[in-house]
């Protein structure tokens, strides 16, 4: 036994200036006591005044509690509702524990994959009060007691996890046949499916599992719906159908050759499996009024784009239609009018020139009218050198200035007059320097 060791430690001294009145802080005060009455409760208090009461020791009480439990759990047992027994399931062989239905042996039928340990155990517990063979001989019954072992199979099965998730592997009394159309088209279809998916859901790596939903489900809902379902990760396997491999070292051939069946069994009826529920799924998506209608909401969008698109398309090409009906239009109207402004330039020149005729006209009549500018009969000399000085006078101005200067002479009859006019223009000439002094001197 080992020693208590008492070491000694001093409390660190005080500094010598310390002083309780300077010093001292106190951080709170002491509250005043008060009195109160104290009840003593809890299960070690019940414990003991119950001794007490019935004057028990502690092994007696331990014992009168322990046959209390067990009478309140029969009780309870024999409350819960009891399934009825199958005459023929009582007669089963026990060798032949492996077809049996393990939650029917025991009573558990309506609880199957869903059925707690605690009530495999009751059931357990219950099944053999009943069918326990020293109960059976005690009461005269000499039958064989097959079915007592059927229930200890059945209890070993489902207490273990492994094997018992081997044999919900292969339960097919706990599956849900999916409606035929008459009936999902007679019945609601969404609640039929709903119960069928549940209890494929069972074998789901992943809980928990999305839940069918009604005719209100979303979109999002029901594609996380088919997708979880379409590429489910199922733990189901299907080793509680393997055929037994011999245990035996001498024959290890034999033994590979089992195991290697079993393997491919396994594999095969896998696959049939995941057949079976893509075809589940694809009845039931066939079916699923939510998807027709999400896929013509989806037509009715693709369709409104498209018609968008088309109108935009038809709307582009009519105004590229009337641009250019507007552009040729305009071309034509700009061709029409510079065709008229050529029409009328070239009236305007034709007038212009032909008015410049008629001013030169009145030019040269303007000298003939004035008899060449001579005292008596104009010679042919005098003739040509008045003229030539006209054509000289036109050749140096404008034809609006020819016009001017034929404004002036139109109506002049008297030489003089005519005289006068036209001087006054060689001198305008001159001055502008158009003409040179001594030029045109017939008509200065």
């Amino acid at each position: 036994m080992a020693t208590a060791k008492v070491v000694s430690r001093p409390l660190p001294a005080l500094p010598a200036d310390w002083s309780a009145e300077r010093d001292f802080k106190p951080i709170g005060s002491v509250t005043a006591s008060s009195q109160r009455t104290i009840e003593p409760v809890g299960p070690h208090f019940l414990a003991h005044a119950r001794r007490a009461r019935h004057k028990r020791t502690f092994s007696e009480d331990d014992r009168i509690q322990a046959q209390e439990r067990a009478q309140k759990i029969e009780k309870e047992d024999e409350s819960e509702e009891s399934e009825a027994e199958d005459p023929m399931m009582l007669q089963r062989e026990a060798k032949d524990w492996k077809s049996q239905d393990h939650y029917q042996v025991l009573g558990l039928s309506k609880y199957r994959w869903k059925a707690t340990e605690d009530q495999i155990k009751r059931a357990h517990r219950k099944k053999v009060l009943k069918h326990h063979p020293d109960k059976k001989a005690a009461q005269g019954n000499t039958e064989d007691d097959n079915f007592f072992k059927c229930i200890q199979k059945a209890t070993e099965v489902l207490l273990d996890p492994v094997k018992r998730r081997q044999f919900d592997s292969v339960d097919e009394k706990a599956d849900v046949d999916p409606p035929t159309k008459k009936e999902a088209a007679k019945g609601n279809y969404y609640k039929l499916w709903s119960k069928v998916f549940k209890a494929e859901g069972r074998f789901s790596k992943q809980q928990p599992v999305p839940v069918f939903g009604d005719e209100n489900s979303t979109k999002e809902d029901v594609d996380n719906f088919y997708n979880f379902w379409y590429n489910i990760d199922s733990w189901r396997s299907f080793e509680y159908l393997d055929e037994d491999v011999p245990d035996d070292n001498e024959n290890r051939d034999q033994k590979r050759h089992m195991e290697r069946k079993n393997t491919n069994s396994r594999k095969k009826k896998k696959a049939e499996d995941n057949t079976r529920l893509r075809k589940m799924l694809d009845d039931c998506s066939t079916g699923d009024e939510r998807i027709k209608k999400f896929r013509q909401a989806a037509n009715a969008a693709k369709n409104k784009k498209k018609f968008e698109k088309e109108e935009a398309e038809k709307k582009a090409k009519e105004d590229a239609r009337l641009q250019k009906e507007a552009e040729e239009k305009a071309a034509k109207e700009a061709e029409e009018k510079a065709k008229t402004d050529r029409e009328t330039g070239k009236k305007a020149k034709e007038a212009a020139k032909n008015a410049l005729k008629k001013n030169k006209r009145v030019l040269r009549g303007s000298v003939k009218d004035a008899n060449y500018f001579a005292s008596g009969d104009a010679g042919p000399a005098q003739i040509d050198a008045v003229l030539n000085d006209v054509e000289l006078v036109q050749g140096k101005i404008e034809p609006d200035e020819v016009a001017a200067l034929a404004g002036k002479l139109n109506g002049l009859t008297v030489a003089d007059e005519i005289k006068g006019v036209w001087n006054a223009e060689i001198k305008r000439l001159v001055d502008a320097g158009k003409l040179k002094d001594g030029e045109a001197k017939s008509l200065a």
